[in-house]
C-alpha cells in the first residue's frame, strides 16, 4: 500500500463526503466566476490539509457534519490565500499551473479570491461552533499577517532565522494548527486535547514549510516552479540564511543584499544558490525538519497505537519525503 492510500484509508467515506461538500460550495450560476473555480479545481491537490482535518477528527471519535464544514471552510480559506498571494507576488504559475492572475487578470483574481474568503466564513458559521469560527477568522488574520512579515522583511538587511520562523509560523503553520484544533473542536473535545491537537499541525506545518524552501534549490517542472523562484521574489529561506550567518562570506553577503532588493542578476541567483548547496544550507534545513518532524512522532507517541495514530505517522512521512 503506497503512503496517501495508507493515509486516507481510515477516512475513505468521509473525505467523499467532503470532496461533495467542496464541489457544492463552488457552485455558481456566475458564468466567469464558474471559469475561474473550474481552473483553480483542475490543480488537483492531494487535499493534505482537509485529510488532516478527518484524521485528527477520527482520533477523538467520529467525523461530524461540522468536521466537514470546518474542513471545507479552512481549505476555501486556504485557496483565497494562494489566488491573492499570486497577485501580490505577481506569479505567473502555480504548481505547474498557470495562475489565475495570468489567465484572467488581476481584477478577476483578487475578487476571485474575496469571494471564496466569504464562502469559507459561510461554512465556519455553519460549524455552529463559536471557536471554530474565532478560529477561522483568527486564521486569516495570521495569514495576511505573515504575508507582511515577509514583505516588509525583503527591505530588512539582516538575515535572520527568528523572523523566518516567525514568517511560516503565522502562514504555512498556522493554517495547518488551525486543521488539527478545529477537527478537535468539531467532535466537541476540551481545550487541552484541543491545544495537543494545535501543536502537532504546528509541527507538520513547519516541516511542510521548510520541504518546499528545499524544493526551490532544485529544478523540477514536477514542483512547478523553477530554481530560485523564491530569491527572485526577494525572500532568502532557511538554506540561505543558515549558510549566510555560518560562514559571513563577503561576496555572497552584498548578492543576497541584493537579492532582497530585487536587483540581483539570474547569474548571481545561480551561483549564491551554488554557494549554499556546497556549505551545508541543504543539510541543515533537512536537520532543522526532521527535528519538527520527531516532535510531532513525539505528541503522536503519547497516545494509544490505531488505526489513525498510524496514518498520522504516514501522513508526516509523506510530508518529509515527497517529492513535489
Amino acid at each position: 500500500m503506497d503512503s496517501i492510500s495508507l493515509i486516507r484509508t481510515p477516512i475513505e467515506a468521509e473525505l467523499e463526503d467532503f470532496k461533495n461538500l467542496f464541489d457544492s460550495s463552488l457552485s455558481s450560476s456566475n458564468a466567469l466566476l464558474d471559469n475561474v473555480v473550474s481552473h483553480i479545481r483542475q490543480r488537483n491537490g492531494k487535499m493534505m490539509r482537509p485529510i488532516l482535518v478527518l484524521l485528527v477528527a477520527r482520533l477523538y471519535g467520529a467525523v461530524r457534519p461540522s468536521t466537514l464544514h470546518a474542513a471545507v471552510s479552512l481549505e476555501l480559506l486556504h485557496t483565497a490565500s494562494l489566488v491573492h498571494d499570486d497577485v501580490v507576488d505577481e506569479s505567473t504559475e502555480r504548481r505547474g499551473q498557470l495562475s489565475v492572475n495570468a489567465i484572467f487578470n488581476n481584477k478577476v483574481a483578487v475578487l476571485t479570491g474575496d469571494y471564496l474568503l466569504a464562502t469559507s466564513l459561510v461554512h465556519a458559521e455553519q460549524t455552529h461552533s463559536h471557536p471554530i469560527i474565532q478560529l477561522v477568522s483568527s486564521l486569516g488574520q495570521d495569514l495576511a499577517d505573515g504575508e507582511l512579515l515577509q514583505l516588509s522583511n525583503v527591505s530588512n538587511h539582516s538575515f535572520s532565522e527568528s523572523v523566518y520562523f516567525d514568517v511560516i509560523r503565522k502562514k504555512t503553520a498556522a493554517l495547518f494548527a488551525a486543521c488539527t484544533k478545529a477537527a478537535a473542536f468539531s467532535v466537541g473535545v476540551g481545550e487541552e486535547e484541543a491545544e495537543f491537537a494545535r501543536l502537532l499541525g504546528e509541527y507538520i506545518g513547519i516541516c511542510f514549510q521548510i520541504k518546499d524552501d528545499i524544493f526551490d534549490y532544485f529544478d523540477s517542472k514536477e514542483i512547478g516552479k523553477p530554481t530560485g523562484n523564491d530569491m527572485l521574489e526577494g525572500k532568502l529561506t532557511l538554506p540561505a540564511l543558515y549558510v549566510l550567518n555560518s560562514t559571513k562570506d563577503s561576496v555572497m553577503l552584498e548578492i543576497a543584499l541584493r537579492v532582497k532588493e530585487g536587483t540581483a542578476t539570474p547569474d548571481e541567483i545561480a551561483c549564491l544558490i551554488e554557494f549554499i548547496k556546497e556549505n551545508g544550507g541543504i543539510e541543515h534545513a533537512v536537520r532543522t525538519m526532521n527535528l519538527y518532524k520527531q516532535k510531532a512522532f513525539d505528541l503522536l507517541a503519547s497516545l494509544p497505537d490505531s488505526e489513525v495514530c498510524a496514518a498520522l505517522r504516514a501522513y508526516l512521512d509523506y510530508v518529509v519525503d515527497r517529492e513535489k
